[in-house]
Order: structure tokens, then sequence, then C-alpha cells
């Protein structure tokens, strides 16, 4: 969501800010900008609605000189999508320049205030009323331009990452961030910063992530500072900070289609790999033990742990609905699972012994952050599973494990999911393992398994042609229904949510025994019905839905295990997936889903990797 680019060196900084603003697109934007000082000292801002191509356009026949500037794709919050609101925003003596991610929510006040001493305003935004509270403070309090940015960000409440130029110092940047993610790339002689580290691979693999309530000043030119360059951390307090330095476990190949026509096609064929990368160094290459190193090293609180409660947003939510039929089954403790945006809101229970965990891929999602800062100071132990090395949920958590999947570029998530599902399976099994809640052969048998996954997801793939035919008769379709029974009902859910989000059709995932408590009305000729129907648990159940639903005329396609015979014959449309154990059937039926729903949308000429109104980091409420 929303997305900050910034670069001050000594090449030519638009060409650098508008390629980052091109790898920021992912997150989704309706707007975007660009300012930068120009060798006469002239700080210029170019802004256009829509794509980072339209801003391009817009600044072909302007002056786009300079070795310093900032950028922006805005995601809209406060003020509707246009020009006039796009970042970056000028004060009132057009002598600063903000870019922000991020909500000031006692913006309104802030405002009032600056109105009454003079202060004018152009857009309708929360950010350009921090970049006149800046510029107020610096004037009236007369202080240097850090120490207002420390003072004024003292005043904010809400979350935020910045950038603020200065034409009167076109030697020097300062960012600062709280509560959305901030990050600082070294080079020699040059420095970068970016909402996250895709903008930055290109030129380095040393970065600093910035923490919370921190604030760092780059410079280039004058006067040498220590280490590294001319980097300087403090708090908005002014206590001063060293800088980690890390190294980025990232590569330019990575953030490329590499052949395919969309990030997101690339990604569900990435999966086999994926997966395989995620399992790496866990399950031995014996396949008969599992080892988690965040679970080994905290294994008391797992194993004392009275309940454990999951908390994440959108796919990681149906991956934690996944998660809780294993950890029941095989750990045996109690398991609740969160909106994370309901429970931080919710004054919920929360004790001593309990663990929770959270899911988020991009480690950003602020509801998630919020709900596990709430958890751990009312004393639980906070386990994360995360895909972005460095994140901000799994530097707040007391442990977890990454799915180390690679950077995810479609909107919609889909090798994150499925290896999200693959760690909290794993986690499952080591707590069952060690509590002797599973059988050692059954342990045995579901590691095996677990490791003959990704070539049987390739086997999945294969099917890709049948899918594409599938998808184009029912491309038509305004509505769906998605049913799935235990392990499967989340991946109903997961299958309705793809198809809303790429393909704009509205779809819904039920429980297939509810489809009487309602749904069945809906029922009709027109009204695809996909249902997840491995060979496994309840298996004659949904049998039996699937007949009520032929019964009222309805077409149904069905995910089915290889060799199927029963739905076979009533289902319109069937997709096979090879047989495995009932606990690992999501990571092979969440399949055909994501394809199905991907080709639906090619064929309706929707914007796949960028769909409408989403943002893949929701990093504001």
């Amino acid at each position: 969501m929303c997305g900050i680019v910034g670069y001050i060196g000594k090449r030519k900084a638009y060409p650098i800010l508008i390629k980052g603003l091109h790898r920021l697109e992912y997150r989704g934007y309706d707007s975007a900008g660009v300012a930068l000082i120009n060798e006469q000292g002239q700080l210029n801002i170019y802004k256009a609605k829509g794509k980072v191509a339209e801003l391009e356009s817009f600044a072909a026949s302007k002056d786009t000189g300079g070795t310093i500037g900032i950028a922006h794709t805005r995601w809209a919050t406060h003020g509707e999508p246009n020009t006039v609101n796009a970042h970056p925003h000028y004060s009132e003596s057009e002598r600063l320049a903000i870019i922000h991610n991020g909500i000031i929510e006692n913006y309104a006040v802030l405002k009032a205030g600056l109105k009454e001493q003079g202060y004018t305003f152009k857009s309708d935004t929360d950010t350009e009323v921090l970049v006149q509270l800046i510029e107020y403070t610096e004037v009236n309090k007369h202080v240097d331009l850090k120490t207002a940015v420390q003072l004024a960000l003292q005043q904010v409440i809400g979350a935020y990452a910045i950038a603020i130029l200065d034409k009167d110092h076109p030697d020097t940047l300062i960012a600062a961030r709280k509560g959305s993610p901030l990050v600082v790339g070294i080079g020699q002689d040059e420095y970068f910063i970016a909402s996250d580290a895709t903008p930055i691979v290109e030129y380095t693999d040393k970065v600093i992530y910035i923490e919370d309530e921190e604030v760092v000043t780059l410079k280039v030119k004058g006067e040498r500072l220590k280490n590294e360059g001319d980097i300087d951390i403090t708090t908005i307090n002014n206590v001063q900070k060293t800088p980690e330095i890390k190294r980025l476990e990232l590569s330019l190949s990575q953030l490329e289609k590499g052949g395919y026509p969309h990030f997101m096609l690339k990604e569900i064929y990435e999966q086999p790999h994926t997966l395989t990368d995620s399992m790496r160094g866990r399950v031995n290459v014996q396949r008969d033990n599992i080892a988690l190193s965040g679970f080994i090293d905290n294994k008391e609180r797992f194993l004392n742990a009275k309940r454990i409660i999951i908390t994440a947003c959108g796919t990681s939510w149906h991956a934690g609905l996944i998660a809780m039929y294993a950890l029941e089954e095989y750990a045996q403790i109690p398991v609740e699972v969160e909106y994370s945006s309901e429970f931080r809101y919710r004054k919920p229970v929360i004790n001593k012994d309990d663990v929770v965990i959270a899911i988020s891929q991009s480690g950003e999602t602020a509801d998630t952050l919020a709900a596990i800062q709430l958890a751990k100071e009312k004393g639980a132990f906070i386990f994360s599973i995360c895909n972005v090395v460095g994140a901000s949920i799994p530097r707040v958590s007391d442990s977890g494990c990454y799915t180390h999947v690679g950077p995810e570029i479609g909107v919609a998530s889909t090798k994150a999911f499925t290896a999200q599902v693959t760690a909290l399976t794993m986690l499952a099994l080591c707590i069952g393992r060690e509590k002797g809640t599973v059988s050692e052969a059954q342990y045995l048998t579901i590691v095996r398994e677990l490791g003959q996954i990704p070539e049987k997801i390739a086997r999945v793939l294969e099917q890709n042609q049948r899918i594409t035919e599938v998808a184009k008769i029912f491309s038509h379709a305004q509505n769906f229904i998605y049913l799935g029974r235990g392990y499967n009902f989340p991946v109903a859910l997961e299958g309705a949510l793809k198809l809303k989000e790429i393909s704009y059709i509205h779809a819904e995932g039920y429980p297939a025994a509810e489809m009487k408590h309602g749904p069945i009305a809906l029922i009709s000729q027109e009204m695809p019905v996909v249902v997840v129907a491995p060979h496994c648990g309840t298996y004659e159940k949904i049998v039996s839905n699937i007949q009520e639903i032929k019964a009222r005329h309805g077409k149904v396609i069905a995910v089915v295990t290889e060799g199927d015979e029963l739905v076979s014959k009533i289902a319109d449309y069937v997709i096979e997936v090879p047989d495995t154990e009932e606990c690992l059937t999501p990571l092979l039926t969440v399949i055909p889903l994501q394809l199905l729903a991907y080709h639906i949308a090619v064929v309706k000429g929707c914007d796949v990797d960028q769909p409408r109104n989403l943002a893949k980091s929701v990093t504001v409420e």
C-alpha cells in the first residue's frame, strides 16, 4: 500500500526513482509523483493520476535534472485519487517537499491549528498537514530541519513513513517511520530509501531497516561523518542510534517475470520450487524428521500453551484456518483464529500461557502488527509466520518462521499461501510429536508425504490447459459459490477470494453442509458452484451436497482426487489432484482454484497483477 523511493548521490536521480516506482507498483496505487532538486537549486514536483507511465509521460518535457529526489505511489486514504492529492506535497513556502505512507489520525486538529496561524492548504490529504507542521515548527522554534521533524512527529498520532527534501539543503535527505516500513540502502557515496527492498536490490545489498520513531538524515556532500558515510539516526526524542547494517537476501532475477505474461502466473508455477525452499533445512533428506528452530528454541512455551490464537488478514487468515484443523488434530491444543482488524479492537481475553501466531506475507500488515503488540503487552508468547526478512512483525515477535518463498509481486497471494500452510503444518507436527499426541507412524507418514508435495503440485500444474478451457466457459458468470468441508473449507474461502480479487466476479465460500442453511436458494443454471472434494474425510457427505446442487440444475466444477469415479459422474467439469494425506490436501486443491481465477481474469481483460482498489501490503487501517 503506497510506495516510497528516494535517492541521494552522484547519479541522476530521476531514472532511479521512476524505475523504483515501477518496482513498487505491485503494492497497489492510484497516482504517482516525484520531487527533484536540480543543479540550480530549484525544487520541482511532478504528479499524475493513474499509473507510473502517466507520470513519465507528464514529466517527459519537464526538467528532471538533479542528483537528489523522492518519489511516491499513492493509495488514497484522505482525499479522492487525483493529481492535487497525489504526493509529493509542498510546504507553504514551497521550500520543503514530502512523501508519506500511513495515516495521521489527528490531522484535522493539527490542520485547524495551522489555519489559525495563516497556513493554507491545496489538497485534502493528511500528508500536506504534516509538511506544513514541519515548516511551521522549523520557522517558529528556530531549529534545523531534523529537529523540526522530530518535534513535529512528537505531535502526530498515527502511522507514517516519510521522506523530506529541503531546497535550501540540496545535500540532505531526511526520512522517518512509525508503523509503516522504511529501508535505507547503502551504496558507494550514495543512499537509497524505499518502502521495501525491491527498488534497492539493483544497486546494493547493504541495507538498514529503520525502526519505529526513528529519524534518519542522509548526506553525500559536505563534511564526512562516521562509518558508512553521512548516516545519522536518532529517535524523535533525539536519542542517538547506531545503524545495524544487514545484507539483502534478494536477487534482481526474482523481480522479473521470467517469460510469464503476469507475475501471478509465474508465482503459481513457482510453487513446487518455493515449497522445496521453504522446507529446505527443516525436513531432513530422509524425510523422517522436521526441525523448526523457532519451535526447538521455545519448546516449553508451546508444550505448556493452554490455547493458541492465530491472527491474520485475508489469505493469511485462510492459512490460519487450515492450521487450526492441524493444530487441534495433531497438537491437541485449542485454537482460535481471529481477524486482526477485529481482534485488536474488541478487548480480547489474553493470558500469559497463550501462544499467539501472527501470519503475514509482508510482515508489515498494520492490523496484525497492532494485534500482536496488544497480545505481547498482556504477556502472551508471539510467534510469527512471515516471508519478508527484517519486516516489522518478525522483529516484534518473540520467535517465528520465515517462509523463504522469495518476493511475491502479484497482489493476489499464491505461493505465500501454500508456504504459510506448509510452515504451520510442520509446526503442528513438531508440537504433536513432542507432546505424544500424534503417533510416530502417523508423523512419519505425513512428513514423508510432505516431501512429495512439490512434485504433486507440478502434476496439478500440468492441467493448466484444461483449467483454461473451463475458465473460458464461465468467464461470463456474475456470481460463484465455492464449497468445501474440513481442511478444504478454508480452501473454498481462498478460491472465492482469488476470484473476487482479480476478476471482480462476486464469489462466496461456504462449508458445504451450510449450503442448505441459505445459499441453496441461489442455485440455478446461471450459478457456477466450485466444490473442493478430495477423497478423504467427509467425502460421502460432500457427494450428497453435489447431488443436491445437481437436483436444482446447478453447474458443478469439482476438484477431486485422481481416479475419482463417483463425483466425476455427477459433476459437469472435473479437475483432478494427486492423492495425499488429508491435512496436506489444501496444498494441492488450492492450485486449480488459483489457476481458475487467473484464467477467468485474463479472459475478462482484467489487470491480474494490479487489481483495482487493492494493495499488496495493507500498512494502514
